[in-house]
């Protein structure tokens, strides 16, 4: 319940914080979210305006003493990505997030938090809103449509910044400094099949994929978490002999690693039991490989009424080989910075339906070079089972800058605060600082942030001692923003 959050430490940031869930604000559905920060903004006296795309730019002369320090853009984006457990009767265009405090986490009652990025736009408004913190003058830009495209970050054109340094609050670890990102690009392929009648002798079932941890497709690529979609095209695979296929419905957002896929499909009633051995030892072959990493994941497989329609026996085989071929998950590990995941695909989208057959991947890499080698490799399998390709909304990485000085501040900071050294990272997920760069190329730029755990999944959560020790951290690099040269 919101007021559980709002007596939590700091409370002038989960009180932004809670304001801001209040308000839905779905990827390219960020009129009413647009609209609460110009308000916010204009409620403070502050110069506010909102640029041709949506993006809201408030602007807030430096506190006393501070009026010498270089300006700072303070930068997070307004939109939150839309993730439900199918148990959950939830509207995200009309209800504010529902929140809750479990062990020392803040998490939503079975839906996506928004703390990615709630929580850096709520502490750039509890500094705009503050009379006694000590701070530069501070354009905070807050953008739009950063899961599900970048178009704000991309639409933002030179002449609306003027600050010389830019504090992205969209880390998801609170012992890291990130100085750079991975580029993504969106792949798109479709394919239309043939449908026959059902066959009268036969008996319908549906098969579903429930229960896997899903998360984020660039930050949590690395974990070995199972993919809903390839997980239900190895169980289709494995009995294909057996089963016709009717429906496939898998996974929702590109960024978002697949929970669950469902299927419907037919079998000859005189199959029937052949098919229910081998799918169940399939079954038990899956869960044992994922007992580690998803414990809950649930498969089940159960008969329901008989299809009127089914793919034919080609455009079936096309269909699971294709998807068998289409490569999920890390492609290649940086050979620059340990640990990195330089190149991955998430395999997001299969939808069988209707004659027209829809894969929906996202490629992500730091290296410019090796994201079009992925896509390219994606296209050509998916050429050669017939199907059209689009590749689109491409965006850039962030190449890291060990010689940053913002980068040295942060560090120097960290180390005085906290006893130890904060560790810098480049990081597997799309921020919108290369993007921002095109247009405000000598921007010194750095991203930090709170602990979120489970962002673009249901299990969404954020740490309240790390929100504690980022908003320290926060006041403290405000502090210390180097004097204008």
């Amino acid at each position: 319940m919101s007021k559980d959050i709002r007596v939590l430490e700091p409370t002038t940031l989960w009180n932004n914080f809670a304001d801001l869930n209040a308000v839905p604000r779905g990827s390219k559905k960020e009129e009413k979210v647009i609209q609460f920060m110009v308000d916010f903004g204009k409620k403070l006296n502050l110069e506010t305006v909102v640029d041709h795309v949506g993006n809201v730019i408030i602007k807030k002369p430096a506190s006393k003493g501070m009026e010498n320090r270089k300006t700072i853009v303070m930068q997070s984006h307004l939109d939150m990505v839309h993730q439900k457990n199918s148990d959950t009767n939830f509207n995200f265009d009309t209800e504010g997030i529902k929140m809750k405090v479990v062990d020392g986490w803040v998490k939503a009652e079975g839906t996506t938090l928004g703390a990615d990025n709630g929580l850096g736009v709520a502490a750039i408004m509890s500094i705009l809103a503050s009379t006694d913190i000590k701070h530069p003058a501070v354009e905070a830009l807050f953008t739009i449509d950063e899961e599900t495209g970048m178009t704000g970050a991309m639409g933002l054109q030179a002449g609306y910044l003027d600050g010389e340094i830019l504090l992205n609050l969209d880390t998801e670890e609170d012992d890291e400094i990130d100085i750079g990102c991975a580029g993504g690009i969106d792949i798109t392929a479709k394919n239309m099949y043939h449908e026959v009648r059902t066959p009268t002798n036969s008996v319908g079932f549906s098969i579903s994929v429930t229960g896997l941890n899903g998360g984020h497709s660039g930050m949590d690529i690395h974990r070995g978490f199972g993919n809903a979609n390839k997980i239900m095209n190895r169980l289709l695979y494995a009995a294909q002999e057996h089963l016709r296929i009717s429906e496939i419905n898998g996974g929702s957002l590109r960024n978002a690693i697949p929970r669950e896929s469902f299927a419907l499909i037919s079998v000859y009633i005189t199959k029937k039991d052949t098919f229910l051995k081998k799918i169940n030892a399939t079954i038990s072959q899956i869960k044992n490989e994922l007992k580690t990493v998803d414990p809950n994941l649930n498969i089940t497989v159960s008969e329901t009424s008989t299809p009127k329609k089914i793919m034919t026996t080609i455009s079936q085989i096309t269909l699971l080989n294709t998807i068998y071929a289409t490569h999920n998950g890390v492609y290649r590990m940086s050979n620059d910075m340990a640990d990195l995941v330089e190149t991955s695909n998430n395999l997001a989208r299969v939808i069988v339906k209707n004659e027209v057959i829809t894969v929906l991947c996202l490629t992500r890499s730091s290296v410019e070079t090796s994201k079009s080698d992925l896509a390219n490799t994606l296209k050509a399998a998916f050429e050669l089972a017939g199907y059209q390709v689009t590749l689109s909304g491409s965006y850039p990485g962030w190449k890291p800058n060990v010689e940053s000085p913002i980068l040295n501040v942060l560090s120097e900071t960290y180390e005085n605060l906290f006893g130890n050294k904060a560790a810098v990272v480049a990081c597997h997920a799309g921020l919108e600082c290369g993007i921002l760069g095109t247009n405000y190329p000598d921007m010194d730029m750095i991203s930090f942030g709170p602990t979120i755990h489970g962002a673009h999944s249901p299990d969404e959560r954020a740490n309240i001692k790390s929100a504690q020790k980022f908003w320290k951290y926060l006041l403290a690099i405000l502090e210390n923003i180097p004097s204008k040269n």
